[in-house]
């Protein structure tokens, strides 16, 4: 019998940036250990999520930003196929409301509310799968706020579908599911330490995640990122926080060697990182730990990494 990964991941989690330089003699080896780690995490809950798939063919992932949701539900979703159950992965964001998102009593659009999904139709899907039926797939394109429709699937009953969103695990969108649905959150559990004891929570972790994907693929500097993470914390804390505890897996999708790698990618926060008013004390540790950690090559990283979602290949 496999059991849910929960109560070992509550314990706190602590490296040290020392024993990860250290481990940076041999980088390709560390890198190894680490991925080989990570997927001994995603097989124990594939392995779960096998045992019961007859009774819950649906697979519901969540996690905050920069969890590594995609990669996640994507490598969940070959373990299953490695185990001749056909999986398909939908994202939710692509049941997003089309058109122009409305700002809330404070003038300010929030993002991350729940109701950006479109509750009524998603619900409709899960439920016409769960019971074998047939949908067409929404698509959401960010640059214009517009749905289209994308290609017709059918589940049989050798069929997995994986749901992957910040808000896959919040009973409004998906309360009265856990009958035929696993639910799977992901996120950094691990912190860094120095060797003052001072930490690297593992929300700046994930926003040195945001900072590489944003500087790579969005064209946004680290300022913008930084100004407006508090905002994504606040989402995080009203709509995905609270509902982590309903997960039958928690994955850690922590890798100790990725650090070295946005310091490769985002040098200009190792030696000019501007103090943003009473944000400074809160963001000061990312340079601090960025200096402390040692480079790597990055063409060592596997193409199929997490860390991939946030520097590319």
């Amino acid at each position: 019998m496999i059991t849910s990964t929960v109560e070992e991941n509550k314990k706190i989690k602590v490296v040290t940036i020392d024993d990860i330089n250290k481990k940076l003699e041999n980088p390709a080896l560390f890198i190894e250990e680490c991925e080989e780690k990570y997927t001994r995490r995603v097989a124990r809950a594939a392995a779960g999520i096998k045992e019961n798939i007859s009774k819950k063919p649906i697979i519901l992932l969540s996690g905050p930003s920069g969890s590594g949701k995609t990669t996640s539900a994507n490598l969940i979703a070959d373990a299953l196929r490695r185990e001749n159950i056909n999986t398909i992965v939908i994202s939710m964001d692509d049941y997003f409301v089309p058109g122009e998102i409305s700002p809330g009593p404070d003038g300010k659009v929030d993002y991350e509310r729940p109701d950006r999904v479109d509750i009524p139709l998603l619900k409709r899907d899960m439920e016409i799968l769960a019971d074998c039926g047939e949908i067409t797939l929404p698509r959401f394109s960010f640059s214009d706020n517009t749905r289209s429709w994308g290609e017709t699937i059918k589940r049989d009953k050798d069929t997995a579908i994986i749901i992957e969103g910040i808000h896959a695990l919040n009973p409004e969108l998906t309360g009265g599911h856990h009958d035929y649905a696993t639910f799977v959150y992901v996120s950094v559990r691990t912190r860094i330490a120095d060797s003052t004891g001072q930490l690297l929570h593992p929300s700046k972790i994930r926003l040195l995640r945001r900072l590489s994907r944003d500087k790579l693929f969005r064209g946004r500097d680290y300022k913008h990122t930084v100004l407006n993470f508090p905002s994504v914390q606040k989402g995080e804390s009203l709509y995905i926080a609270p509902y982590k505890h309903r997960a039958d897996y928690d994955i850690d999708t922590f890798f100790a060697y990725e650090i070295c790698a946005y310091k490769k990618v985002l040098p200009s926060i190792c030696t000019n990182f501007e103090k943003y008013e009473k944000r400074a004390d809160m963001y000061s540790v990312l340079p601090h730990f960025l200096n402390l950690a040692n480079e790597i090559e990055t063409g060592l990283i596997p193409s199929r990494s997490i860390v991939r979602e946030f520097i590319g290949q």
